[in-house]
């Protein structure tokens, strides 16, 4: 099984940002969204950034996996 969780852009580096979910602070490649800037919410899979995602949703979806754990 994959998941994809929504990450929050914290800061850029050329094709590499810092993101953060919770507690939870990676660097990921960000190569595949020349529009990601500062701020934005996008979904993380296997280190890389795939999707921008509304913030509004991304929140409900972390609401929803805080309430897992």
């Amino acid at each position: 099984m994959c998941l994809g969780i929504p990450m929050k852009i914290k800061k850029i580096k050329g094709e590499f940002a810092e993101v953060e979910s919770g507690k939870l602070v990676r660097t990921v490649n960000i190569q595949m969204l020349s529009h990601a800037r500062e701020g934005d919410y996008i979904i993380v899979h296997a280190g890389f950034a795939i999707e921008k995602v509304d913030p509004r949703k991304a929140k409900e979806t972390l609401k929803i996996i805080d309430e897992i754990y």
